[in-house]
């Protein structure tokens, strides 16, 4: 990665906003600093007195809950946002407000939780964006393609350099992010939840790659709730709770539960709720040799009562299934029958009209409007059905945000509170109690928990058991092998746009789902 190491070891220290620390004798291995970080919004204390360091070849993981903390505070260094009082030392020199152009001449680069992609941009656009490789006054397209291949094959994946990225999946527009960010040779990297939408093997490339920054004496802030990938790659870990720092300690000092215990201010006993399997419910969904929208002769159906889990790598065909079913995508072949009768869908709100809802991947892009409120948003979907000669019945309206906040803990000082301002767990929490609301019979989920921490995660679960319970149809599309062994009553693997296998419970194990889903 040499090609663009000229450009990081010339960046300077951006002077005009910053001081030399004093008080202290400065730590040569220390690169970056939080000092006594405070951040207030209104009726919110974000964060609260936090401090930690970073040192030189270190992966630090932060850890906690969403809304803990711990993207307000990266984004303190990164200049996305100003703390209301505290510092930032960044190799030595002291910022009480940085600004992201200071932040990166500095050497801090951003992997963030929510993609900072162009979509109406190439691939190799984005990764070059704003820094572009010229032959002279021209921009040198062929270049930036070469040097973007060269990137991808570090990263393990094959993507091409010319295509749009609103024309990839989450997964890949991650991989996209992770390319740009390396691309910089930032000394400090500061990854928020990088894995999210990856695949386990797109994971262990991951992982190559950041033992190599290691190895290179770049100092990692690694964040994510997949707590293995914890004890996997990193050195220390700071856990954070309400805005606060509790703790930090070496790795390998600690254990999942400790953490968690930590996390969450107590013990959480099952991850997975126990399910009863009903195998002779009836079918509600029928799938019947469907082609298009990348797949090819697809074919399986859906009980009553049951959790469906789809599995495979990225690109295999979940989401595009789901992007059929709710009426984004259309097939070219087959037919989807819903309790025999064969479904006509056009658009989102013709799978609405069915009883049809997906929760998707990407929440911000797709899942909320993200500069409305949270109750606005709620009840978008069912205000014809809440409305009479079109005026909204205002106590209904209330009743059914109030429920849907208190049922799945919706943290917000209030329900006009916009999105924008709620962490991603929460922001997902609202995208929940959106389909909630609309009282569908078939949920799609995909991704349910991407980006959400380990108590949460188990709200969602039990949310996703007791719709089954109630007769609801679920199907979810899960890359976490642990969330879809461990939530699914029965799974369907697809690769590469086709079925390839299909395991009833007590089938279950990784290794014969990793199989099926790297077939060709």
């Amino acid at each position: 990665m040499g090609w663009v190491r000229q450009c990081a070891e010339s960046a300077l220290p951006n002077l005009s906003n910053n001081k030399k620390s004093r008080g202290h004798k400065v730590d040569n291995n220390i690169v970056l600093e939080f000092k006594n970080i405070y951040k207030e919004y209104p009726g919110v204390h974000a964060l609260k007195d936090v401090s930690f360091e970073l040192r030189k070849g270190e992966v630090h993981a932060l850890v906690g809950e969403n809304g803990a903390g711990k993207s307000t505070l990266i984004k303190t260094c990164s200049g996305a946002i100003s703390p209301t009082s505290g510092t930032v030392v960044v190799n030595g020199n002291e910022f009480s407000n940085l600004t992201p152009l200071a932040s990166r001449e500095n050497g801090i680069g951003v992997i963030y939780q929510e993609f900072n992609l162009v979509k109406e941009m190439s691939v190799a656009e984005n990764i070059f964006l704003g820094r572009a490789l010229r032959n002279g006054i021209v921009i040198d397209k062929k270049a930036m393609n070469e040097k973007t291949v060269e990137l991808f094959r570090q990263l393990g994946i094959k993507i091409d350099p010319n295509v749009l990225v609103k024309n990839l999946t989450t997964g890949y527009q991650q991989m996209v992010e992770i390319a740009k960010a390396i691309s910089m040779e930032s000394k400090i990297l500061i990854m928020d939840e990088p894995s999210a939408s990856l695949t386990n093997r797109e994971l262990d490339a991951l992982f190559q790659i950041i033992r190599k920054l290691k190895n290179e004496g770049v100092a990692i802030i690694y964040i994510s709730h997949r707590l293995d990938e914890i004890f996997e790659v990193t050195d220390r870990v700071s856990v954070m709770r309400d805005g606060e720092l509790i703790t930090t300690i070496d790795t390998a000092d600690s254990s999942r539960d400790e953490l968690v215990r930590l996390m969450v201010g107590r013990e959480l006993k099952e991850t997975f709720p126990e399910r009863e399997v009903k195998k002779d419910n009836e079918i509600i969904l029928e799938v019947d040799h469907l082609s298009g929208n990348g797949l090819t002769d697809v074919s399986f159906n859906v009980r009553k009562g049951e959790i469906l889990g789809l599995g495979g790598l990225i690109g295999a065909g979940r989401t595009e299934f789901a992007q059929i079913l709710f009426g984004v995508a259309h097939a070219t072949g087959g037919s989807i029958r819903l309790r025999d009768e064969k479904l006509e869908i056009k658009s989102p709100s013709d799978a609405i009209e069915k009883g049809i809802a997906l929760v998707p991947e990407d929440r911000k892009q797709q899942g909320v409007l993200l500069h409305m409120s949270i109750q606005d948003n709620i009840t978008m979907p069912i205000l014809k059905r809440i409305s009479k000669y079109s005026v909204i019945n205002r106590k209904k309206e209330k009743e059914i945000i109030e429920k849907y906040k208190n049922s799945l803990r919706i943290k917000t000082p209030s329900t006009e509170q916009l999105v924008n301002n709620l962490s991603g767990g929460n922001q997902q929490k609202v995208v929940l109690a959106k389909w909630l609301a609309a009282e569908p019979d078939i949920i799609v989920f995909d991704e349910p928990t991407r980006g959400i921490d380990v108590g949460a995660k188990q709200e969602i679960y039990a949310i996703m058991d007791n719709l089954a319970k109630e007769g609801k149809t679920l199907i979810m599309i899960s890359s976490e092998m642990e969330e879809l062994i461990g939530v699914s009553d029965r799974i369907v693997v697809l690769a590469e746009g086709r079925v390839t296998g299909e395991l009833q419970k007590e089938e279950f194990n990784q290794e014969s789902i990793l199989k099926y889903a790297s077939m060709s």
